[in-house]
C-alpha cells in the first residue's frame, strides 16, 4: 500500500508535467520550442554528430598527419572524419550551425541528405545555404513556423521592399521590385491570393510609389483601396483606355533618359545612367506598380471587335515586361491559370514575369504554368497544398531558387483601413488623372419602417 501511495505521489506530477508539455507543443510551439525542444535537440546533435554525418556519407578519410599522430598515440581504428561545425546559435525557432566542408565536398552533398538530418536530430526542417566557398550554414527549424505565421521583427523592409509571407525557414520572404521586377502569382479560389494581394498593397501603400490596378471583376480586389491608388480599371474597355497611358509614360520616361544621357563631355561617368535610377533624386519619376487581378479576363473575347481589343491589350501588357523596369514600371500579374490556351501572347507575356509565386492549383498543368520552366521540382512541391491552409504557396525565380511561403492574415478592413490612412502618399502623376478612382463611401444603414404610407391623391 505503502509502494501504490509512493508511484501516485510521484506520478502524479509526472503526467501533470507531460500533460502541460504536450499542451504547450500544441498551443504554443514557440515557447516550446524555447524550454523543452531546444534543449533535446542539442544534446541530439552534440551526441550523434559523428555517427549521424557517416550514415549520411558525409564523412572523409582523414588527413595524413591526423592518421600518423592517432597511429602513434593509441592502437584505436582510424575512422573517416565530419565536417568541422562551428558553435550552435539558438534562435526563437530552431538553431544554427555551420559547416567546413572537407575536400571534395559541395553543399549540394549537405544540401541531398537534408531530411535525414530532420529527422536525426528531431527538427521540423533543415535548410542549407552556402555562406562563402567551402562554408555552409545549417538552419535547424524546431517547428511548423508556417502553422501561425508570426512576421520576424527584422524583416529586411525598405524602399520597393515588401516583406510579404514567412518562408519555411523562419526567415522573410521580401518582395523586392528592385531585383524581381515583375512577377506571376497563380493560385485557385480561396487559395490565399488575395490575401497575398492586400499585404502587398498596403505594404506599398506607405512609401512613395504610385499604384495602378485593373480588376476586371467590376473592382472587388482593388476598389476598397482605392483611396491610395493612382488609376483603377474594372472592365476591359477600361483597361484598354490605362493599358496605353501607361505605355505613353514609359516613353516620355525614357525620353527623359536620354535627354541625360546627352549630356556634356566633363560629367562624371557615374552620372551617366540607363535607367531612372540613375537619374538625380530632383528629376526622378516616381515608380509605378501595376497589379493585374484575374489577367485571364483580358484574354476572353466574344466578338472580332473584342478579340482586336484584347490583341492590343496584350501587347501593351508584354512591352511593359520588357521595357518597363528601366522606365520605374513594375507588372503584379494575379491569375488563376495562365498558359497558352488563353490566346496569342501569353506565353510570351510570361516569360517576361521573372518572380512566381504559386498558391494552391486546381490541377498540376496550373503549377507547371508557374513554377515549371524555372523550378521542375517545385512542381510538386505546389502541387501538394493542402486546401485547409490557405495562404500557403510555392515561391520561385528564374535563378531556379524556390522556397514554401506564408502570407499572414490580414482582413479586408482592416487593408482599406492602411489605405486610408495613406491616402496623402498619392504621389501626383497627371497623366494617371483621368482614371483616378473615386474613394468608396460605405453605405448608410437607415432603419426599416413597418408604418404603412398613405397613398398619393390626385
Amino acid at each position: 500500500m505503502s509502494e501504490l501511495m509512493t508511484l501516485m505521489e510521484v506520478g502524479g506530477p509526472l503526467a501533470a508535467a507531460g500533460g502541460g508539455a504536450a499542451y504547450l507543443r500544441a498551443r504554443h510551439p514557440a515557447a516550446y520550442w524555447s524550454t523543452v525542444g531546444l534543449p533535446v535537440s542539442v544534446a541530439r546533435l552534440l551526441g550523434s554528430y559523428g555517427s549521424v554525418m557517416d550514415s549520411c556519407g558525409l564523412t572523409v578519410p582523414p588527413s595524413r598527419l591526423r592518421v600518423f599522430a592517432t597511429r602513434a598515440t593509441t592502437r584505436r581504428e582510424v575512422r573517416p572524419v565530419p565536417p568541422r561545425r562551428g558553435l550552435l546559435r539558438p534562435t526563437s525557432t530552431g538553431m544554427r550551425l555551420r559547416l567546413r566542408l572537407a575536400p571534395g565536398q559541395e553543399p549540394a552533398d549537405v544540401a541531398a541528405s537534408a531530411e535525414r538530418l530532420r529527422h536525426s536530430w528531431g527538427v521540423h526542417a533543415v535548410c542549407v545555404d552556402e555562406v562563402k566557398p567551402g562554408v555552409v550554414e545549417l538552419r535547424l527549424v524546431g517547428f511548423d513556423v508556417l502553422d501561425r505565421v508570426r512576421m520576424p521583427r527584422k524583416a529586411g523592409g525598405g524602399f520597393l521592399r515588401v516583406p510579404l509571407a514567412l518562408r519555411e525557414d523562419a526567415t522573410a520572404f521580401v518582395r523586392d521590385y528592385r531585383a524581381i521586377p515583375h512577377q506571376l502569382t497563380l493560385g485557385a479560389t480561396l487559395s490565399g491570393k488575395s490575401m497575398y494581394l492586400r499585404n502587398l498593397v498596403t505594404g506599398l501603400a506607405g512609401q512613395r510609389v504610385a499604384l495602378a490596378g485593373i480588376d476586371c471583376k467590376r473592382g472587388v480586389e482593388l476598389a476598397p483601396f482605392a483611396s491610395r491608388l493612382s488609376a483603377l480599371a474594372t472592365e476591359p474597355g477600361e483597361a484598354a483606355e490605362l493599358l496605353p497611358m501607361l505605355v505613353r509614360l514609359m516613353e516620355e520616361r525614357y525620353d527623359l533618359i536620354k535627354a541625360r544621357q546627352g549630356i556634356a563631355p566633363n560629367t562624371p561617368d557615374e552620372e551617366i545612367t540607363s535607367d531612372v535610377w540613375g537619374l538625380p533624386e530632383h528629376q526622378r519619376p516616381v515608380p509605378v506598380v501595376l497589379f493585374v487581378d484575374e489577367v485571364a479576363e483580358l484574354f476572353l473575347v466574344a466578338t472580332r471587335k473584342d478579340e482586336e481589343r484584347r490583341d492590343e491589350m496584350v501587347t501593351q501588357l508584354i512591352r511593359l515586361a520588357q521595357l518597363g523596369r528601366a522606365a520605374g514600371i513594375y507588372l503584379e500579374v494575379c491569375g488563376q491559370r495562365f498558359g497558352a490556351e488563353l490566346g496569342k501572347g501569353a506565353t510570351m507575356l510570361r516569360a517576361q514575369l521573372s518572380g512566381r509565386v504559386c498558391h494552391r492549383v486546381n490541377d498540376e498543368p496550373s503549377a507547371k504554368m508557374a513554377l515549371g520552366d524555372i523550378a521542375p521540382e517545385a512542381v510538386e512541391a505546389a502541387c501538394a497544398i493542402a486546401p485547409e491552409r490557405p495562404g500557403l504557396a510555392v515561391a520561385g525565380d528564374t535563378s531556379g531558387g524556390w522556397s514554401r511561403i506564408r502570407t499572414p492574415y490580414l482582413s479586408l478592413a482592416d487593408a482599406a483601413a492602411v489605405c486610408q490612412e495613406a491616402a496623402h502618399m498619392v504621389p501626383d502623376v497627371p497623366a494617371l488623372d483621368p482614371f483616378r478612382p473615386a474613394p468608396l463611401v460605405p453605405p448608410v444603414d437607415r432603419p426599416v419602417s413597418l408604418v404603412k404610407p398613405r397613398p398619393v391623391l390626385d
